[in-house]
C-alpha cells in the first residue's frame, strides 16, 4: 500500500531473521484528529509495549513460533475518511507477508487501535482480533469480520469510549458471522492501568490461542 509523503510508520518486535507461523500485531492508540508523528515516547504507543511482551512469553509455551510484533503509526490521528490507522495496519500486515509468507496474524490494538484493527480485520491473512475497550461510533462497518474469531473487552468504568457502543458492535459483527467474545472488564477504565495484568492476560491468551488451535487445525 502507497502511503503518503513522510515519516513513516515503524514496524517492530520480532525481525525478519526469525521464522515464524504466526503474528500478533499490535495497534496503540491515538486522538480523533491529528498529524503529528508518533513518536516513540508518545504514551498510547508506550501503553501497548506490555500486551506485545505479554504476547512474546505466552507465545513461548508453544515453541517461539508465533510472534509479536508492535506498529507505531505515522500520525496520531484517526483522520476521518483518511483512516490513517487502517493504512499503516494494512501496510504492516503486507509487510508481514512479505517477510514470512501467508501466515495467520491476530491484530490486536486499543481504543483507536482497535477500531483499526477491526477494520483491517478483512484483509486476507487476518484470522482474529483483540480489540480493547475499541471506538466504533455508530455506523462502522462490521461485513469484514466474517468467518473472524473476534474478542472484544471493555472496562466497565470507561468514559472515553463507551462499553454501550462495543456491545453493539459485536451483536452486529456476531449477526454477521464473526466469531464474537464479549468481555466487560468490571471496574475497568479506558487506560487499562488498574488491574492491568487482567489485560494483559486476556488478550494475550485470546490472540495466542487462536493461532495455536489456528495452525493445529491447518492441512499440513
Amino acid at each position: 500500500m502507497a502511503l503518503e509523503d513522510g515519516p513513516g510508520p515503524v514496524l517492530g518486535g520480532r525481525r525478519a531473521g526469525s521464522s515464524l507461523t504466526g503474528a500478533v500485531l499490535v495497534l496503540h492508540g491515538g486522538k480523533v484528529r491529528s498529524k503529528e508523528p508518533v513518536r516513540p515516547t508518545n504514551f498510547a504507543y508506550l501503553r501497548m509495549l506490555p500486551f506485545a511482551a505479554a504476547v512474546a512469553r505466552r507465545a513461548q509455551r508453544n515453541g517461539g513460533g508465533i510472534g509479536g510484533l508492535r506498529l507505531r503509526n505515522r500520525f496520531r490521528g484517526w483522520n476521518g475518511e483518511d483512516a490513517d490507522p487502517v493504512a499503516d495496519a494494512v501496510w504492516a500486515l503486507e509487510r508481514i507477508e512479505q517477510r514470512h509468507g501467508p501466515i495467520p496474524v491476530v491484530l490486536l490494538g486499543h481504543s483507536m487501535g482497535g477500531r483499526a484493527a477491526l477494520r483491517a480485520a478483512g484483509y486476507p491473512t487476518v484470522t482474529g482480533v483483540v480489540a480493547l475497550a475499541p471506538w466504533v461510533p455508530e455506523g462502522e462497518p462490521v461485513a469484514q469480520l466474517h468467518g473472524r474469531s473476534v474478542l472484544i473487552a471493555h472496562g466497565g468504568l470507561d468514559t472515553i469510549t463507551d462499553p454501550a457502543d462495543s456491545r453493539a458492535y459485536a451483536a452486529r459483527a456476531e449477526a454477521e458471522g464473526a466469531e464474537i467474545e464479549y468481555r466487560e472488564i468490571p471496574g475497568g477504565k479506558h487506560a487499562m492501568l488498574r488491574d492491568a495484568s487482567t489485560w494483559h492476560h486476556l488478550a494475550a491468551e485470546f490472540a495466542v490461542s487462536h493461532l495455536v488451535e489456528h495452525l493445529a487445525a491447518a492441512p499440513h
